[in-house]
């Protein structure tokens, strides 16, 4: 049920025809996995919050360094140096208390991330490397949990909506996966929030039921020109990962560690 102080805090947004008390309810009865607390997952876990997500899961290893407080807004100056998901479960704390904000000072790795998400209802992968994102798409398939894969190169971003069965998966994506360093691009803090946005609303969207979330298509996004594409997915029956022809956890996870 909702307290008289959540019917008023998102008294707003529980007016959108689509989403309704009940659809407040379902945020609220919903724990989100944010798999990197950067400028995109940070923003992510945000607008979560002030959405009404019922708790929160924020994954990411590491300390913060200065030229990351161009994008990270859950962040302040003080605290550079220290692990960045311990100061964004305190900013988020602060902004919506209502919400329970769980922080985990590591990456994403073979060992944690079955645990990860069996304890979640839906992940939003934001991790600065393809290696966590593979093993979160895969781990997400095996346990049939919805994903909403997004990234971001310099001016240029893209978004979809993965659910297990019914959708492409991330392998189906990118079958040969990039060489992407994570400090090799620039990058704009409008973008990574603009971006993060998109991905926040296509969580919310899948929970509650506003709205089309991106089934099967992914939103292409050139900011600099301000160019919008949606492109329809290909499932490949013989991915590795979510083909018809997997059988095995255990054979993913092989897969997943080649080349690693």
């Amino acid at each position: 049920m909702l307290t008289p102080k959540e019917l008023e805090r998102y008294s707003r947004q529980i007016q959108l025809p689509g989403l309704g008390e009940e659809g407040q309810k379902a945020l609220k009865n919903t724990t989100a996995l944010v798999s990197g607390v950067g400028g995109l997952g940070g923003t992510v876990a945000l607008y979560l919050a002030v959405a009404g997500i019922g708790k929160l899961i924020l994954v990411r290893g590491g300390g913060l360094r200065l030229d990351d407080m161009n994008r990270q807004i859950l962040m302040t100056d003080d605290w550079v140096g220290k692990p960045r998901v311990i100061k964004a479960q305190e900013t988020l704390a602060q902004i919506n208390p209502d919400v329970e904000v769980e922080a985990i000072a590591e990456y994403v790795t073979v060992d944690n991330v079955d645990s990860l998400v069996q304890r979640s209802d839906i992940a939003l992968s934001c991790a600065h490397n393809f290696p966590e994102r593979d093993l979160l798409n895969a781990a997400c398939v095996r346990w049939n949990k919805p994903m909403i894969e997004a990234a971001m190169n310099s001016m240029e971003a893209y978004v979809t909506t993965i659910v297990p069965g019914k959708t492409p998966c991330l392998s189906c994506l990118f079958p040969e996966k990039p060489d992407w360093d994570r400090r090799a691009f620039g990058v704009l803090g409008a973008v990574s929030g603009t971006l993060a946005c998109l991905s926040a609303l296509e969580a919310i969207k899948l929970i509650t039921g506003l709205g089309q979330p991106l089934l099967g298509q992914l939103l292409n996004m050139d900011l600099a020109n301000v160019e919008f594409n949606k492109l329809r997915l290909y499932k490949d029956p013989d991915c590795p990962v979510c083909g018809n022809k997997v059988e095995k956890a255990e054979e993913v996870k092989e897969y997943l560690l080649l080349d690693k």
